[in-house]
């Protein structure tokens, strides 16, 4: 009798260890649904705030008042405003780029004849980098950057150092001498360091309303600037917008473009970045 009872208790103390293993098992699975659960919300949540960035700094390309062939530059609505937002217990940093102040590689790439002048801007940009001189093959227009990996030659740490200097536009964009940074303004032909800074200082006083006033500029005088390629206009816009919230972060960059017969903007690519090390809490 006490036999059968000692197995009997044994018996129910194995059912008892056993059913405790299953629910153990059931609530670390249910905390970690949870959390999957949590986790997706906060990334559905940090996208909508990206999405309502982009969205703001839309309609603030819209009211710049922005037309086909008048001058885009730095002066304008676009440009000039607080970058930083707070929303909803997030942290939005919102930033607007003309792309047209980016030498445009599609110039390079396309078929038919080579462009000289926008070849030697390249190899002065790649010089300035100090990277190697880099052969661009006319394989025809290229729409992502990642795709120049397959080029010869073009690796990731070259292509990392290109990325802020170069776009890949329709072949007919031109650089816009308004908004290019001084590292592109030096890929002109004859230009130099202290006649660039003091290009984009006064520009940013009185901005040029065309290339001929440009190249006419008298701190350009003497240097025979070829006006080919430039201009004071540009149609393309790059919106970065970086959100924090409760510890997580998510950048968006929207590539967007204004059609020039109907003035709307239309969305051409959106992409979700990483986070860069320096960006990290």
């Amino acid at each position: 009798m006490n036999r059968q009872r000692g197995v009997a208790l044994i018996s129910v103390l194995l059912v008892l260890s056993l059913a405790l293993l299953l629910v153990g098992g059931m609530l670390r699975s249910h905390r970690l649904l949870l959390k999957s659960s949590a986790q997706q919300l906060q990334q559905v949540q940090l996208r909508q705030l990206g999405l309502a960035g982009e969205a703001w700094a839309q309609a603030k390309l819209e009211g710049s008042a922005i037309t086909p062939s008048g001058p885009v530059d730095l002066s304008q609505d676009w440009a000039r405003f607080e970058p930083v937002f707070e929303v909803e217990d997030a942290r939005l940093h919102i930033d607007i780029e003309d792309l047209s102040g980016r030498l445009n590689l599609n110039a390079l790439l396309a078929r038919g004849q080579i462009d000289p002048v926008t070849l030697g801007r390249w190899t002065r940009l790649l010089a300035s980098l100090d990277l190697p001189p880099l052969v661009l093959p006319q394989v025809g227009a290229v729409k992502e950057l990642s795709q120049l990996r397959l080029l010869p030659d073009m690796d990731g740490q070259t292509l990392r150092r290109l990325e802020p200097w170069v776009v890949l536009l329709p072949k007919e964009a031109r650089l816009n001498i308004n908004t290019a940074p001084q590292r592109l303004l030096m890929t002109l032909d004859g230009m130099e360091a202290e006649p660039a800074k003091a290009l984009i200082s006064q520009r940013a006083q009185a901005p040029y309303t065309s290339v001929q006033a440009f190249t006419n500029d008298p701190l350009l005088s003497g240097l025979g600037l070829s006006s080919h390629g430039l201009g004071v206009s540009s149609r393309w816009f790059r919106i970065t917008v970086s959100v924090t919230h409760a510890g997580s972060r998510l950048r968006l960059a929207s590539d967007i473009e204004r059609n020039p017969l109907t003035g709307r903007w239309t969305v051409l690519q959106r992409r979700f970045l990483p986070i860069s090390p320096n960006e990290r809490p």
